[in-house]
C-alpha cells in the first residue's frame, strides 16, 4: 500500500514522495492522479515529516461510533463542525495545553483525505474520490465543548487539529483499524467497520452542500472515551497501514 509523505529539509524546502522503510522517493506535485518520480531518494531519517496535506476546508464528524455515544441517540442530522487551518499540527508537534481550558482529551481517528473535486456526489462517486486516509487526533477542551454554544475553542485551539505522519491508500474503507495510545497504553481500539455513517456516506453527506477539492481532509469521529492528558504525555494515534501519528503534550 503506497504510503505518501510531506517533508521539510534541514534547509527548508519541502517536498513530497513516498515512503519505502527508512527511505523516501520524491515525486513531484500535484500528486493526486499520479505519483511521478524525480529519481531523488532522501533518508527519512534527515528531514522532518510535515501533515501530509494542505487542505483547504477541515470538516469533522462527531458522535460517529456507538462507543462514544454512550446510550444516547444517533444524532439526525449528523453532528459536523470545521477546524480553522490555524489549528493544524504534525508529526511530532508539541500538543499545547491552552491557559484555563481544565480537562483537554485526545481524540483518535481515522481521516478522510480527498483526491478529486467532489459537489453533489453519489455514494459511488464519493467513495471515488478519496484518495486514502491518514491518522487524526482531533483535540478536545471539554470544558469549553460543553459550556461554549460552540465548539470553536473546544476543538479549534491552536494545535487541536493533528495529522498524519502520511496518506495510506488502497485500503477498504470499512477495514480500516485505528488505535489510540497514551503513554504506551491503549486507550482507544476499533475500525471503521463500526462507524454509525460510513465513508461513503460521511463524503457524500459533506459534499452534497460544499465542494470539497483535492487534499481537503475530514475526521471522521473517535470511538470511546479517552482519558485526559496531562503535560509530559506522549499520545500515539495509528491506522492501518501507517507509522503511528507520535506528539507530546507541552510541559
Amino acid at each position: 500500500m503506497p504510503v505518501y509523505v510531506r517533508f521539510e529539509r534541514p534547509g527548508g524546502e519541502r517536498g513530497t514522495g513516498l515512503l519505502e522503510g527508512e527511505t523516501i522517493a520524491v515525486i513531484r506535485e500535484p500528486f493526486w492522479e499520479a505519483a511521478e518520480r524525480t529519481g531523488e531518494t532522501v533518508a527519512l531519517a534527515e528531514v522532518a515529516l510535515l501533515p501530509p496535506t494542505e487542505p483547504r476546508s477541515i470538516v469533522c464528524v462527531g458522535l460517529n461510533y456507538a462507543s462514544h455515544l454512550h446510550g444516547r441517540p444517533v444524532p439526525d442530522p449528523p453532528t459536523l463542525f470545521f477546524k480553522p487551518l490555524s489549528s493544524i499540527a504534525g508529526p511530532g508537534d508539541p500538543i499545547v495545553l491552552p491557559t484555563d481550558a481544565g480537562r483537554v482529551d485526545p481524540e483518535g481517528e481515522v481521516v478522510i483525505v480527498i483526491g478529486r473535486t467532489l459537489k453533489g456526489a453519489s455514494r459511488e462517486e464519493a467513495l471515488a474520490g478519496v484518495f486514502g486516509y491518514t491518522a487524526g487526533n482531533d483535540v478536545s477542551a471539554r470544558v469549553w465543548q460543553r459550556g461554549d454554544g460552540q465548539w470553536w475553542r473546544a476543538k479549534g485551539s491552536d494545535t487541536f487539529g493533528i495529522f498524519g505522519p502520511g496518506i495510506v491508500t488502497g485500503l477498504a474503507h470499512d477495514a480500516v483499524e485505528l488505535t489510540t495510545r497514551v503513554n504506551g497504553a491503549v486507550v482507544q481500539h476499533e475500525t471503521t467497520a463500526a462507524l454509525i455513517r460510513d465513508i461513503p456516506e460521511i463524503v457524500r453527506y459533506v459534499s452534497a452542500v460544499m465542494t470539497l477539492v483535492p487534499g481537503d481532509i475530514i475526521y471522521t469521529g473517535t470511538p470511546g472515551e479517552p482519558q485526559p492528558l496531562d503535560p509530559g504525555d506522549v499520545v500515539e494515534v495509528e491506522i492501518s497501514g501507517l507509522p503511528p501519528l507520535r506528539n507530546v503534550v507541552a510541559e
